[in-house]
């Protein structure tokens, strides 16, 4: 029923600054702006899926929602959207899974530059019965153009987005059995905890149990992204000459990755870049 994540949202108090920062991290020019219900909205696009960058605008009840999440950050992950390809089906299956869907609206948006305009059909779960993630789930009429590249070692496409949860059982339970996503792996390590992947699309919503003392069993929490490239020498390199503050490169815990952090530029987002080793061709060579 789900077919991948469609996009994430990450709330920023200066929409501004932040489509600065994400246009530099990602190497790529917005694909998508428009205002609007109290809020500014700047969109990445990328091959598998899109990052909403969205602030509040104005005086609204909408607007103070979003300051109240923000609560003084820079920026917060807030929103999970999957794509479906047939939004009566899904929230069918919502509403027998008992995660009480919203009626589906149909949407209209406008982009401000090219006055071009997208539609989608959209429904929502309760927050308190998806242990605290908001939750989105759309049916898109058209395709959102792609953020054309703008430098050298461009962000590909999301590897992950990261969960992180207190009660594993019940996480793997609406991922797995409520939501349909497929469990591809779930591992523990006495250093870093439990992990459990869940396939969406060509990405993996990693839900993550790093128990910890007084921890909340009844609500997750959206941790942070991992961004995919081809090059990550390349792309260190760029963000370096750009000011953006970057760990050494690392092996990454999957066989075959290298990551790295970065630690500025994100709105205060936990990020990680990480790039595959190519896969092997006919010949048995990765080379």
């Amino acid at each position: 029923m789900i077919t991948g994540l469609d996009h994430v949202v990450a709330l920023v108090s200066d929409i501004a600054a932040a489509r600065a920062a994400y246009q530099t991290l990602l190497a790529r020019a917005p694909a998508w702006q428009n205002s609007g219900e109290g809020a500014d909205r700047v969109l990445f696009t990328l091959d598998n899926m899109t990052l909403e960058l969205m602030a509040p605008s104005g005086l609204s009840v909408t607007a103070d929602r979003m300051r109240a999440l923000l609560d003084d950050h820079e920026g917060v992950l807030a929103s999970l959207c999957f794509r479906v390809a047939d939004i009566g089906k899904m929230h069918r299956r919502l509403d027998r899974v008992a995660l009480r869907p919203e009626p589906v609206a149909e949407v209209e948006s406008r982009d401000a530059e090219s006055g071009a305009v997208l539609h989608w059909k959209r429904t929502r779960t309760a927050t308190e019965l998806t242990r605290g993630v908001r939750m989105f789930f759309l049916e898109l009429a058209e395709q959102r153009p792609i953020s054309a590249a703008t430098d050298a070692g461009p962000i590909e496409g999301l590897d992950h987005v990261v969960v992180a949860t207190e009660d594993s059982e019940r996480a793997a339970a609406l991922y797995g059995a409520r939501l349909g996503l497929d469990l591809a792996l779930d591992r523990s390590h006495h250093d870093w905890g439990q992990l459990m992947f869940f396939r969406c699309g060509d990405l993996i919503v990693e839900v993550v149990r790093r128990p910890v003392a007084g921890g909340d069993l009844s609500h997750d929490r959206l941790w942070g992204l991992s961004w995919r490239v081809a090059d990550i020498e390349a792309t260190r390199a760029r963000l370096i000459a750009a000011g953006v503050d970057v760990s050494d490169i690392r092996n990454g815990r999957k066989p075959g990755t290298r990551v790295m952090t970065v630690r500025s530029g994100t709105c205060g987002i936990q990020t990680i870049l990480l790039e595959r080793a190519p896969k092997a061709g006919p010949g048995g060579s990765s080379q």
